[in-house]
């Protein structure tokens, strides 16, 4: 982990999992940079009723197919 700095660092702290903030808010749709920024904002502020709403998006976004390419 070394090879990672600053930004990047920090949005490792959490274990990946099978969905995520940038997944349900843009996909491929999104810069590096929003993705980063949307994980770190992830990280800052997780909480249980977050999850369950990235979870919800996850279920719409799956069915809609935006951002996917």
């Amino acid at each position: 982990m070394a090879e990672y700095t600053g930004d990047l660092h920090r949005r490792l702290l959490i274990k990946p999992g099978i969905t995520g903030l940038w997944q349900v808010s843009g996909r491929s749709d999104l810069s590096w940079e929003d993705s980063i920024r949307l994980d770190l904002y992830y990280v800052e502020n997780w909480s249980l009723m977050g999850d369950i709403i990235i979870l919800y998006r996850t279920f719409r976004a799956v069915f809609a197919s935006d951002g996917a390419y």
